[in-house]
């Protein structure tokens, strides 16, 4: 007992502690962010403040003005920005194009701030609008990654069979013989089984974004004037629904060229870099799951290095990976236990198999599970609601017996 209070991990479960590695990490890595932006970016935000001061200083004098007669006017002009006036001739706000792409940034959470509204309805109405637009984007966002991991699901496990056929593994025919059992159909009983590896997903999602995301950098660069690594930046923030709103994109009143053909074109590249990107992130998640679980592994055998073997033999119990984890299992067909990837298409190693359906991602709310766990409690309340009746009419009839 004594070495189980010893322990790092002794009274706490994977899950538990896989959450308090991730928020103490997550802290290590805003604190690695603010100190590295913050050597970056302070520079420059003093000297852009030495220069204010000394052209404020300048215009003042200038003119003849006091300071306090200036700065009111620059608040007047504070004032005007926030309802969409610029120095710079832009589109118009709230015509009915400029409400769409304003609702289109709401709704997926991208909000670039360029267009914000003013009056007390608009704000109320925008609180009940972006709650169901943003809960319905996310849920389409869920769906089109369901189905951007089925293609790709799809299209690896036909280059695995063709390779396999190519190898004389599988036959082309894909029958079985009448034979006994052997080599061979072990093999096509494995491959049956095979799912497409979480990395080689990944990667492919890198690539989609990257080359979306360097194809639509050339269409901003020639529409906007933008640097081509400006154009990159501003690809970045918009698909991963950042936002910053410093460089926004279709916001002139005309355009050379086709003016239609570019805004359709902003529209297609922001909605597909947006799905892109939801996805990408998805999938990360679950390597970074795997990462999170193979350091607890690590920190337990090392914090119970010391201990007694029970009590090590208790930490790699409690903190085996259950979700996301690379892990030898049996094949089940009399082959010595091998090491499998984890697949995409499930966040345990042949969970579809043992649960009868696919889920997509350790980080995403599963239906099935919502459901299954509102039953629970449904059923719980039922015993609990039955038990109390049958305490009442006990005590009930214990009093009338009296």
């Amino acid at each position: 007992m004594a070495c189980r209070r010893g322990c790092c991990f002794g009274a706490m479960n994977d899950d538990n502690a896989r959450f308090l590695m991730l928020a103490v990490l997550i802290m290590l890595y805003l604190l690695c962010g603010a100190a590295v932006f913050s050597a970056l970016e302070q520079p420059k935000e003093r000297q852009a403040k030495e220069r204010w001061a000394q052209r404020f200083e300048n215009f003042t004098q200038k003119h003849n003005l006091t300071r306090i007669d200036v700065e009111t006017f620059l608040r007047f002009y504070e004032e005007a920005n926030v309802a969409g006036i610029r120095v710079d001739t832009l589109r118009p706000r709230w015509d009915f194009t400029g409400a769409f792409y304003f609702v289109g940034t709401v709704v997926s959470t991208i909000g670039f701030g360029m267009t914000t509204p003013a009056t007390v309805s608009g704000k109320v109405f925008l609180i009940f609008y972006g709650l169901i637009g943003c809960a319905s984007t996310i849920l389409f966002f869920n769906l089109f990654l369901e189905r951007i991991i089925t293609v790709l699901a799809f299209v690896l496990k036909s280059c695995h069979e063709l390779q396999h056929q190519r190898q004389g593994v599988v036959p082309h025919d894909n029958r079985r013989e009448a034979s006994l059992p052997g080599p061979r159909d072990r093999d096509r009983d494995i491959l049956a089984g095979w799912k497409p590896s979480v990395y080689y997903v990944m990667l492919i999602l890198c690539v989609a974004a990257v080359v979306i995301s360097c194809c639509a950098s050339a269409m901003y660069s020639a529409a906007e004037g933008w640097g081509y690594l400006d154009s990159l930046y501003f690809c970045f923030v918009a698909f991963s629904t950042i936002g910053f709103g410093d460089m926004v994109s279709s916001q002139r009143v005309a355009y050379d060229g086709n003016q239609t053909a570019y805004r359709l074109g902003n529209f297609l590249f922001i909605l597909m870099g947006v799905c892109c990107i939801y996805s990408l992130f998805n999938v990360i998640s679950i390597v970074i799951k795997q990462t999170l679980n193979w350091l607890l592994r690590k920190l337990g055998i090392l914090c119970c290095r010391g201990c007694c073997r029970y009590c090590s033999a208790g930490i790699g119990k409690r903190l085996r990976p259950r979700r996301n984890a690379v892990m030898p299992i049996s094949t089940g067909h009399g082959h010595p236990r091998a090491r499998r990837t984890v697949s995409i298409e499930t966040d345990a190693v042949n969970e579809s198999e043992t649960d009868g359906g696919r889920r997509m991602s350790g980080e995403m709310i599963s239906m099935r599970d919502l459901l299954a766990t509102n039953k629970i409690l449904c059923c719980s309340s039922q015993k609990s609601t039955r038990a109390h009746d049958r305490l009442l009419c006990v005590t009930v009839r214990a009093v009338s017996n009296r």
